[in-house]
């Protein structure tokens, strides 16, 4: 896919999201889905992420990150941004 078909949103995932294995989660399924970016914890509880890839396989994301792993329960998907960045592979980031 070249980067003009490819859709790129930055996310915040509220809830209990944290403690239940969702980053790894996440990694697992965007990579499945094709998609590059990252995710990480946030000290006040939340995940946060970006996912790039086509806007069909970022649609199905975000709807998968509003039920995540077993164990979650998400309250809240937020796309803060969309077109923010080049990203290569998906990454679990430090914390911040």
């Amino acid at each position: 896919m070249t980067m003009a078909g490819a859709r790129t949103v930055h996310v915040r995932i509220e809830g209990r999201v944290q403690g239940v294995g969702f980053r790894a989660w996440t990694h697992r399924v965007a990579a499945g889905l094709g998609l590059v970016g990252w995710v990480r914890n946030r000290h006040d509880g939340s995940v946060e992420a970006v996912f790039q890839g086509s806007s069909e396989m970022v649609a199905i994301m975000l709807d998968r990150c509003r039920e995540g792993p077993q164990g979650a329960l998400v309250t809240n998907v937020e796309v803060q941004g969309e077109g923010v960045g080049v990203f290569v592979g998906f990454d679990v980031r430090p914390s911040a």
